[in-house]
């Protein structure tokens, strides 16, 4: 492995779900062994073949959030280690978006990967038995501000159930979540507000919100006896916009993170204050580097989710940004 220089300018992201599809690293695993071999680790601990599930499906396998996560997270990984092995500099800081935050404290050396992914797949399997199927749902809100949503979601608890702001993305993108119907009334609600659009996500379980309580709980013993390294790089967590150095601290962040809303505009707004002006999107899709362009213009986002662009951004990290 090579010896890389770190850059104050350059920050990564890594994708949570949403970003998962059928085939998502062919590209990558063509050209570079390091997918493969974080996908053979992450199969040994599920049991299951994780790579011919995630080249050949089925989807609605893959989408169950137990297996996403895993999924995503081995992706996201095996990308960092293809920057890494090919000379790309550290980032100053990085930050994953939900259960990316796991792939960022790997990165980050701060946990180690193969237990990694049995936390993840476990997390992922105590969020699915917390709400029974059909029970929660999350909806996407387009163009209206935090505060008439929050009380929107307010109103629409009111008359039953929970409903609450999950994923504060982006200016004019927010993610709801909580009990179906109440995620229906506040839907209404927004939209006689002045939302552009209201649309109910095609998710398994409402992440982010009370009803992810009971998850946290049980997660907090499964997290007690796993051992946190300090981080090698400044990784910003979605509850706290805060980086945390004792595995305290981080462990208190993760349990917290079930059941609170993932605050990404003002973790954006944190990379910009500390110089940051290019982000890498690390692991599948392109989901984040929009939501980055809309809330800072000014940055500069890349996906490295195929292998020309990789390689043409380890070029341009190492010579502009180093």
């Amino acid at each position: 492995m090579s010896q890389n220089n770190s850059s104050t300018r350059l920050g990564f992201a890594f994708p949570g779900q949403g970003s998962q599809s059928v085939g998502m690293v062919a590209a990558l695993a063509a050209e570079f062994p390091e997918i493969k071999a974080r996908y053979d680790v992450a199969s040994e601990v599920l049991g299951f073949d994780l790579f011919k599930l995630v080249s050949e499906g089925p989807e609605d396998e893959l989408n169950r959030t137990q297996n996403t996560q895993p999924a995503l997270l081995a992706a996201s990984v095996a990308t960092w280690d293809i920057w890494v092995n090919q000379g790309g500099p550290m980032p100053a800081v990085i930050a994953g978006h939900s259960f990316g935050e796991y792939s960022a404290l790997v990165c980050a050396g701060a946990l180690d990967f193969a237990v990694a992914v049995g936390l993840v797949a476990e997390r992922g399997r105590l969020m699915q038995e917390a709400v029974p199927a059909g029970e929660g749902a999350m909806a996407a809100i387009l163009g209206l501000d935090l505060a008439p949503l929050q009380a929107a979601c307010a109103e629409a608890a009111a008359a039953g159930g929970v409903c609450s702001c999950a994923n504060l993305n982006a200016p004019g993108q927010i993610v709801i979540a909580g009990s179906s119907d109440a995620v229906d009334r506040a839907c209404a609600l927004a939209s006689a507000r002045g939302a552009k659009r209201a649309m109910k996500l095609q998710v398994s379980v409402p992440a982010h919100c009370a009803l992810m309580s009971p998850a946290a709980e049980t997660f907090a013993q499964r997290l007690a006896d796993v051992k946190f390294e300090t981080p090698r790089i400044t990784v910003l967590h979605n509850v706290d916009v805060a980086s945390h150095t004792d595995a305290a601290t981080i462990r208190d962040a993760l349990i917290r993170q079930l059941y609170s809303p993932v605050r990404w505009i003002e973790t954006i707004e944190q990379f910009a204050q500390a110089g940051v002006s290019h982000i890498a999107e690390c692991g599948p899709g392109k989901v984040l580097a929009p939501l980055i362009k809309r809330i800072d213009k000014n940055l500069q986002t890349v996906a490295l989710n195929e292998p020309a662009g990789l390689r043409e951004f380890i070029a341009l990290a190492r010579n502009e940004l180093a």
